[in-house]
């Protein structure tokens, strides 16, 4: 917190309107760092990461209430979805954001893409396990695998292992 009590959070980007990663229409917060763990595990080059576009973007540091304001004011949007690189790396921001919006009346979904399996974050899942309608998509990208509809998020994901679950 800054001495204003005012908490940020440091973004790629900030989608208004996303229609792709969640069954409904979603604001998409992209987060600022990655390991590249689903391509460094298998010995390839990070570069062909779908996301490697995003990591490329400056960051952004947005004061928290202003993305809820943001959201908040768009009449389209029904949840919000967190991705683009890993999100669990800035996982502080992302339990301020979550708790911002919780404190704030917004009960929306809130959708957290990880490319972690959960025995692997089973103590930040249980740290957001006390807000409302929180999804996580678990699992690595796997290059050359095949997608996978997922029930949860209404939308098909990159690879078979791949899945969300409503953890609360």
């Amino acid at each position: 917190m800054n001495a204003n009590n005012e908490n940020y959070i440091t973004v790629k980007e900030i989608v208004d309107e996303n229609f792709q990663d969640y069954k409904k229409a979603s604001m998409f917060v992209a987060t600022i760092t990655c390991d590249f763990k689903c391509l460094v595990e298998r010995g390839l080059d990070c570069s062909i990461c779908q996301n490697s576009k995003t990591a490329k973007l400056p960051n952004k540091k947005i004061l928290i209430s202003d993305v809820f304001k943001r959201y908040i004011s768009n009449p389209l949007t029904h949840a919000v979805v967190i991705g683009g690189l890993e999100p669990m790396l800035q996982f502080e921001e992302i339990l301020n954001l979550v708790s911002y919006f919780r404190e704030n009346g917004c009960d929306d979904d809130f959708v957290i893409y990880t490319g972690y399996y959960a025995e692997e974050i089973s103590q930040k899942v249980s740290l957001l396990k006390r807000f409302k309608n929180i999804i996580i998509k678990y699992g690595r990208f796997i290059p050359d695998s095949d997608s996978v509809f997922d029930g949860v998020l209404g939308v098909t994901l990159n690879s078979e292992n791949q899945h969300a679950v409503k953890i609360s």
